[in-house]
């Protein structure tokens, strides 16, 4: 009798969690966040919202621009976290976002989002580039730590950077289109032709140039600032630089998809990023947060990161993009990974 009354139980606690599981709504949402921040991302939102759960289909930035684009008359995304604000401005223009402003919006950094009233997209953090450079290899070859942009271009380098392709990844599009602003579309396409007779490899991720220096596969690795403060934070022998002309950058913004079905679970999850607890976890991984009540510290990155952004036009970027990648393909392409 113990028997079949512990078997009983086992099947109504089954049924139970097969009925609240059930009663989950499914959202199903694109991103290019860090895998290594997605579940703590995931945990805070479940706390607030349990009857929702975010399904989420994650690569690197291009990947996931291409991609909504690709189903644009399809769509199959309910919602956007963490794609860079530069792809965002994109998907408003082929009018394939909701406009809303999540409960909490007046609080936030106004210009980290987009300037509707609604906002087509709302702003989460800034990320911005880095140099990593390995202290170790680069004593062992004699090769200096670079200071700015254009000591990358000097033939000791040859063969020791690694940077993003930027149809792949955001940080390697932020970097060239922070260059064709910076030098005048002329200078930039000369800045990149001299940096390309130096660069080994063109990356998918624009994480792997700084685990590549952080492993001492490569000196230099050309990424983004919280995988520099996160491979060095672990251990590694790397510098982070922060080249002297600028930096370029770009938002990490959510959206909702316009045609979804599942409206309210896609406006709660706007409506989490706009808190200061989501902030919070945005801010263990990134120096500037949209919720001005929060103030990041993060270690290796420095506290005046704001001041050393180049004045960025989201509107060429993302007005020029498919332009500026055909040329950069057309130039660059060969030496891409595999």
């Amino acid at each position: 009798m113990k028997a079949r009354a512990r078997i009983a139980a086992a099947i109504a606690f089954a049924l139970a969690a097969a009925s609240a599981s059930a009663q989950k709504t499914e959202l199903l949402v694109y991103t290019a966040l860090e895998t290594d921040q997605l579940k703590a991302y995931t945990e805070s939102f479940n706390k607030m919202y349990p009857d929702i759960e975010l399904k989420f289909v994650r690569d690197s930035t291009g990947v996931i621009t291409a991609k909504l684009l690709a189903e644009k008359a399809n769509p199959q995304a309910d919602a956007i976290l963490g794609v860079a604000a530069s792809s965002m401005e994109i998907f408003k223009a082929e009018g394939m976002l909701a406009p809303y402003a999540p409960n909490g919006f007046a609080k936030l950094t106004r210009n980290y989002s987009e300037n509707g009233n609604p906002p087509a997209w709302v702003g989460q953090d800034v990320f911005a580039a880095v140099v990593c450079y390995n202290t170790v290899e680069g004593q062992k070859k004699g090769i200096p730590k670079p200071e700015s942009w254009q000591d990358l271009l000097k033939p000791v380098y040859k063969g020791q950077i690694t940077m993003p392709n930027p149809a792949s990844s955001g940080t390697g599009y932020f970097d060239v289109s922070a260059w064709l602003q910076m030098y005048g579309e002329q200078g930039g396409w000369k800045y990149m032709d001299g940096l390309h007779e130096n660069i080994a490899q063109y990356t998918h991720s624009g994480s792997k140039p700084c685990r590549q220096a952080g492993a001492g596969e490569f000196v230099v690795g050309i990424s983004f600032d919280f995988r520099g403060n996160d491979v060095k934070q672990k251990g590694a022998p790397v510098e982070l630089v922060f080249p002297k002309e600028g930096l370029g950058w770009d938002i990490e913004a959510a959206g909702i998809m316009k045609n979804t079905k599942k409206m309210d679970a896609a406006k709660k999850l706007m409506d989490w990023v706009a808190t200061k607890e989501a902030n919070e976890h945005f801010a263990k991984n990134f120096a500037l947060v949209a919720h001005p009540d929060v103030k990041p510290v993060l270690a290796h990155l420095p506290a005046d990161l704001d001041r050393r952004l180049i004045k960025n036009d989201f509107a060429f970027a993302a007005k020029n993009r498919d332009r500026i990648l055909a040329e950069w393909q057309k130039r660059y392409a060969a030496k891409t990974e595999k």
